[in-house]
Order: C-alpha cells, then structure tokens, then sequence
C-alpha cells in the first residue's frame, strides 16, 4: 500500500513538472480532455437539470391522479388530430357518475381552462390563465395559500361570484397579496370578490399557471365562458395505495359504460397518468442525454490523442532514467504503474479545467432558465472515472513501451 502511494506522490511531483517545463505542449493537450469534460458534464448537467424541474411540476399535477380527457398528453402522434376533436368534451354530469360507479377513487372533479382579462380600477391584465373549478379541485390536486381560503360548499353550490387569485396577478393589481383579500375584480365583465390569494408557485414549463391564474366556482364560471369551449378536463385521484394501472382499467370500463359504447366501439376519451407522462418526459431526455455524451466522447478522444502523444515523448525524454530505476530492481509492474497515474492525473487535471467552466456556465444559465443548474455528486464522480479512463487507454501503449525497455540499451540511450 504504501509503495503504490508512493508512486501515485511520484507520479503527481512528474506530472507537475511536466506542467511547468513544457506548459504550452501540455496545455494544448489538455484542451482536448477539457473540452470533452465541458460537453459531456454540461449538456449533462443542463439536461437533468431541466428533466428534473419538469418532472417536479409533474409531480404537482398529482399522484396517483388520472387525467380524463379528449385529448391524449403522451403519445397519440399515430391518430389523426381531427379525432381528437371530434370527440365529445368531458362533462360536469360525468364526474358525479364516476364517483358513484367507482371503488378505488377517493374523489374526481372538472376542470374548465380559459383565458382572458382581469381588471381592477384602471390596472389591467391581458393574459390572466381563468379556471372553473368544482369543490373537489381540493382534494385531487392541493395547494396552499399565500393570504385568505378556499371556497365554501355554499359558494359552489350557489355560484357566487367569489374568486381565487395567483400570487403573481395579486402584486400586479395591488401590490401585496395582503390587499387583495375582499377585493372586487371583473374577470371578462363580470365582478367577482377575491377569497384567497394562491402561494407563489414559479415560473412552470407544464401543468396550471397558479402564479398568473384566476380560479372561479364552476357555476359561476359558466355564466362567463361556454363550457364547450373551455377545455374541459375531468381529474381523478385514486385512493392511496391504489396501483395506476388498476384506476386506469377501472376508469375505462365506467367511461365506457357512462358514453354506452358498443364492445367493438374504440374509446372516445383519453386516460392520462401522471407516471406514465412522467416516464415519456424520461425517454425523450434519454436521446438528448445520448448526443451529448457522444458530442463529448468525439471531443475526449482528440484529448486522449494529446496525452498519448505526451505520455510518449516523456517516456523517450526519461529513457535513461527508467533503465537506471530498471537497473536498480524496478519491477516492470512499477513502471507501467507510473507511467499510467501520470497519464490518469494529467487527464484529471484536464477534467478539472472542464468542470470548473461548467461550473460557470450552470451559474450562467440559472439565471435566464428560471431554475438551478447543478452538477450532482453523481456526476461529479463519473467526470472524475472517465478521465482516469481515458488517460489509462491514452496511456496504455506508452507505458507498456517504458515497462519492455532493455535497462543497457535506455541507460546508454543518453
């Protein structure tokens, strides 16, 4: 053990000093392995980064939630659009069916999605996201609030004009959230009263616009909107515990029952699941992922070429030296040992010039992207396996070389 270290500390001392003589030579070298380190790591890094938030906002439409809908959210590229369209939206009516037909659900409710001004005095916005939601929105998909409550039972079932407003559109029109609470706005001419103010959320690539939304009772909603043109969707949570697959075929077999189809009639609806959206975010990263590394596996071969070209001249500008270690009861293990933590360091150095510009540029794109771009532990480490990788391949063929040499003939080389 203590021999080994003893040539990796050998080793780093040369390593250094081939640094610092030829520093031109070695830097050009260890561009190449730099920049294959900057492509892999940092499209890497930005990559999952960015599948990571998403799959966060997944995560916030739901667990265990089934998205009942005409339109299908993952998949369906096959299937003409005008198929989508032609069938029928998702009701209000369904809903109360599913719920009293279904076993494994805890609850389902329907969502309406519009868009359209919202004003107070003179402050308006142009491009405010407008929900309807029923009572049960609660409980198939939380959320907290920042100021104020939810909407009581009698002011669904009444459709008074009450309101739910996002942190986001709440310091637009009032300037703090606190304001807001007993407010009048008109949403589309009509004046409703502000109940509650929604937290922040952040900015969201998928799923709702909490922060810019207003969120209104769903019979009340109807009297500013159609209904059949608000996209409709129906949203249903299993109980806990319940498997997706098992909701998904139970769901499908009530839907088929509630639109009466035939055994022979294709559905006319879609069933979303949350993980099985999550999993097809998964494997579109997967190719992304692939280019990447195959960006960065072209760019660390021209590096590995570097060091080779490196590890050979140090081995003819220590010939001498080697057959004198030779002579004097190296073994050729020892030698090819050296000569391969040389080559492994001077790839870790390189990978370490490429991590740290990769630090930057995630410290450069957290700002515009909304979200932190970080370089995990994870792939930390195997930044730091593949360039011992590499510089053990870079460095294979000259060591083997040095470990071969006759300790006469390299001696009497000089």
């Amino acid at each position: 053990m203590s021999k080994s270290l003893n040539i990796i500390a050998n080793s780093l001392r040369l390593t250094l000093q081939e640094l610092k003589v030829n520093k031109l030579r070695t830097a050009l070298s260890l561009t190449g392995v730099a920049f294959g380190i900057f492509c892999i790591i940092g499209v890497l890094a930005t990559v999952n980064s960015l599948e990571r938030n998403i799959q966060n906002e997944v995560k916030s439409l739901g667990s265990n939630t089934i998205y009942i809908d005409k339109w299908e959210y993952a998949g369906g590229a096959d299937r003409p659009i005008w198929k989508y369209r032609a069938r029928p939206n998702m009701k209000f009516e369904e809903a109360g069916m599913i719920r009293q037909r279904s076993y494994l659900l805890e609850d389902v409710s329907l969502l309406l999605r519009s868009g359209g001004a919202i004003s107070y005095k003179n402050d308006q916005i142009s491009n405010a996201s407008v929900y309807g939601i029923t009572e049960a929105q609660m409980t198939v998909q939380p959320f907290t609030f920042d100021v104020g409550r939810f909407f009581s039972s009698s002011e669904f079932s009444s459709g008074s004009n009450v309101c739910l407003i996002g942190f986001a559109n709440a310091e637009s029109l009032f300037g703090t959230t606190d304001r807001a609470i007993g407010k009048q706005i008109e949403v589309r001419g009509k004046k409703a009263t502000i109940v509650g103010v929604i937290k922040k959320e952040g900015k969201n690539f998928i799923g709702w616009d909490y922060d810019n939304c207003v969120m209104l009772p769903y019979k009340f909603c109807k009297q500013i909107f159609e209904e059949n043109w608000s996209n409709p969707v129906l949203i249903a949570k299993g109980k806990e515990g319940i498997p997706p697959a098992a909701l998904i075929n139970e769901l499908r077999g009530i839907m088929r029952q509630i639109r009466r189809l035939a055994p022979t009639q294709e559905d006319n609806f879609s069933l979303n699941s949350v993980e099985a959206f999550s999993k097809a975010i998964s494997d579109s990263f997967v190719t992304i992922n692939i280019v990447g590394a195959v960006i960065g596996g072209i760019s660390l071969i021209v590096g590995m070429f570097g060091i080779a070209n490196i590890m050979f001249v140090t081995v003819k500008e220590r010939t001498s030296l080697i057959g004198l270690k030779k002579a004097i009861g190296a073994k050729k293990g020892s030698i090819l040992f050296e000569f391969l933590m040389e080559a492994a360091l001077l790839c870790i150095i390189g990978g370490g010039i490429g991590l740290f510009f990769v630090y930057i540029l995630t410290l450069i794109l957290s700002g515009p992207l909304k979200f932190p771009v970080y370089i995990s532990i994870p792939m930390l480490f195997g930044a730091i396996i593949i360039c011992i990788v590499v510089g053990i391949l870079a460095g294979i063929i000259p060591a083997r070389r040095a470990a071969k040499m006759d300790p006469v003939v390299a001696i009497r080389s000089k």
